[in-house]
């Protein structure tokens, strides 16, 4: 009768459990999965996911990372493409270009970074917001 409630849920039904690399782990390559990928190790290489990719405080990623929704508080720099939400920590270092459907930044993130806002993206024409490249979100402050 509760036997279906007992059942523990996977943290991500369509792609499983959760992966994970640890601080001190330095991984050259790249990722493919389904599962949602934490790092807080240091990845030189792409990372391509149907789900969510975290980097941890002390992590760092150089590469290209194609993913559903992101919460960053290491550091990245390459070329970072979330479909839907991207959440940057207060200590979150992010340098290169970033597409995007919605942008959440907490104060004292830097965010020097090329940005392509917008909706779902139709092949051959761009009808996502553009804004210019931006230095610290805390340079904004400063000048007002």
């Amino acid at each position: 009768m509760f036997s279906d409630r007992q059942k523990p849920k996977a943290m991500n039904e369509i792609g499983g459990q959760p992966n994970r690399i640890e601080k001190n782990t330095k991984i050259k390559g790249d990722i493919i999965s389904e599962a949602d990928f934490r790092i807080d190790g240091k990845l030189d290489g792409n990372v391509k996911t149907s789900g969510k990719v975290v980097i941890g405080k002390d992590g760092y990623i150089h590469g290209k990372v194609e993913c559903v929704n992101a919460d960053i508080e290491g550091s990245f720099n390459g070329e970072l493409l979330v479909s839907e939400l991207l959440s940057l920590k207060a200590s979150a270092v992010i340098e290169g270009t970033v597409s995007v459907n919605k942008l959440a930044v907490e104060p004292g993130a830097t965010f020097n970074a090329s940005c392509t806002m917008g909706g779902k993206k139709s092949s051959g024409s761009n009808t996502g917001y553009k804004s210019s490249t931006a230095n610290s979100s805390n340079e904004a402050a400063k000048a007002s």
